[in-house]
């Protein structure tokens, strides 16, 4: 199987940016633990600060992917032109966030880009990462 995951802005940040959220480990890091944990399993990342940046890889990835795994971060908050980059793929689709956006501002409580996706995954820390590998797992 071959899974992408995908970052969104700011997360580049992970293990220095407000550790109290999200924790202190560099996703750079933890994505080696999850390949080592996976090795039947062909993982690729990919961050990005810029929405377009985002939209050109969800495009490249139309028919080379079993599924992907997303944290839009902000975006997904604010981007109907990611949401609809998310539409044009035919695969399972894991939305992750690292802190639970239910039990924070208003504006984070909704996500436009968890309409493509067939599950969300929410204040679980990085290891929302790995069970969203374990679900695309089951469904193949």
């Amino acid at each position: 199987m071959k899974i992408k995951i995908m970052n969104g802005p700011n997360l580049n940040l992970l293990g220095t940016r407000q550790p109290e959220l999200y924790g202190s480990t560099r996703f750079e890091d933890y994505f080696a633990t999850l390949s080592a944990h996976f090795p039947e399993v062909t993982l690729s990342y990919f961050q990005s600060n810029h929405e377009g940046a985002l939209i050109d890889e969800l495009q490249l990835m139309i028919g080379q992917y079993d599924g992907l795994i997303l944290n839009p971060a902000a975006y997904g908050h604010t981007s109907i032109a990611l949401a609809d980059a998310l539409a044009c793929l035919d695969m399972p689709i894991i939305e992750v966030h690292i802190s639970d956006i239910y039990q924070r501002e208003a504006y984070r409580q909704h996500t436009y880009t968890a309409a493509y996706a067939q599950h969300m995954i929410t204040g679980k820390g990085l290891e929302g990462y790995k069970e969203a590998i374990e679900k695309l797992l089951r469904k193949s």
